[in-house]
């Protein structure tokens, strides 16, 4: 099998291609200084000559923030590229992975989010996931919405890394916490893609539609903080764990408003033969790693 990822160079592109070492398939890893997908001719080129079988995307404008004044970027990386990728998908009558986000919430919840919930993006870079949401859905019927959220790993720039470095630095931290949410390993997530893209293979068929995949226990960022430290120090990744201090978002000003509430239910993940990232196994390995 012939698989097409777009967003290589992120923290679930490379974890990704991390799974795919071990098994036979064909990976066409594509960075986006390769491949705009925003570029509806060259990434038309780049699917006829690869011929996948199959279309992961993880590409994403991902900098939160910098997405409210950065918003015409956001939507080409975040709504048009997968668009366009989904209409390639539909030509060769193949289906695409996509990889969205609990943005598309706005926090108001009191309860797990399902996938039928109301959307209502409280910010640009939640918007633009949406908007592209809507026209996978609508350009590609083979296709299969992963909505994730908190992912950290090894790789790349992410709340356990920086949790880890200032651990090095300060005795003392602030974190919020009032937010509520499910850390995802990136690992995690890129096994449950190459299992869906397994079942593909062999000639399953899929239930497609919106999921909800990320960790399996919600807590808050002073509780992740919490849980990171813990595990850094008895792993030996730090020499002392600083003093945690729990404090309120408004005390945390963000130029882009984070969901309070984005605990997302996982409990449809069952039709397409998939569990919960067990978050706390994936925050061990991280540190392993790290150390």
């Amino acid at each position: 099998m012939r698989i097409l990822l777009t967003g290589k160079n992120g923290q679930l592109g490379r974890c990704f291609q991390d799974v795919l070492k071990n098994t036979n398939y064909k990976l066409f890893a594509y960075g986006s200084a390769e491949l705009n997908i925003a570029d509806a001719s060259l990434l038309a080129a780049i699917v006829q000559q690869v011929k996948p079988d199959i279309i992961v995307n993880a590409a994403a404008y991902t900098a939160v923030d910098k997405a409210e004044t950065d918003a015409d970027n956001a939507y080409l990386v975040n709504a048009t590229g997968p668009e366009l990728l989904a209409k390639q998908a539909a030509i060769l009558g193949i289906p695409l992975i996509h990889v969205s986000t609990d943005y598309v919430f706005d926090g108001a919840a009191v309860e797990p989010y399902l996938p039928s919930d109301e959307t209502n993006p409280q910010g640009v870079y939640g918007a633009s996931k949406l908007v592209g949401e809507r026209a996978v859905k609508a350009a590609c019927e083979k296709h299969i919405i992963l909505r994730t959220a908190w992912v950290f790993s090894e790789y790349g720039n992410n709340f356990v890394k920086t949790m880890v470095r200032l651990a090095k630095e300060r005795d003392e931290l602030s974190v919020v916490a009032d937010q509520y949410g499910c850390p995802t390993y990136a690992g995690d997530l890129a096994k449950a893609i190459l299992h869906i893209c397994e079942q593909h293979d062999h000639g399953k068929v899929l239930t497609w539609g919106i999921y909800h995949y990320c960790g399996d226990t919600p807590t808050s960022w002073h509780g992740f903080a919490r849980a990171i430290f813990y595990r850094a120090e008895a792993l030996g990744v730090i020499d002392k764990s600083p003093q945690l201090k729990a404090i309120s978002s408004d005390l945390y000003p963000t130029p882009a408003k984070r969901p309070e509430y984005s605990v997302m239910s996982t409990e449809l993940l069952s039709r397409i033969e998939l569990d919960a990232s067990f978050w706390m196994a994936g925050l061990f390995s991280v540190l392993s790693k790290l150390k």
